[in-house]
C-alpha cells in the first residue's frame, strides 16, 4: 500500500485522487508554468479584444 492511501484509509470517503507522478512534475516544473502562463493570457487578451 502506498504511503498516500494510508493517509485516506480513516475518512469514511475515499474519493480523492491523488497526482500520478507526471502530474506532480507538471505543477513543479517553472518552465510549464510559465508556457502556462502565457498562453492563458493570449487567451484573454482575444476574448478581452473580441468584447472592443
Amino acid at each position: 500500500m502506498k504511503e498516500e492511501e494510508v493517509n485516506f484509509q480513516n475518512e469514511q470517503f475515499n474519493l480523492t485522487m491523488i497526482p500520478g507522478k507526471f502530474a506532480r512534475a507538471m505543477r513543479t516544473c517553472k518552465i510549464w508554468q510559465f508556457i502556462r502562463f502565457i498562453v492563458i493570457n493570449i487567451k484573454m487578451l482575444i476574448v478581452v479584444r473580441k468584447s472592443h
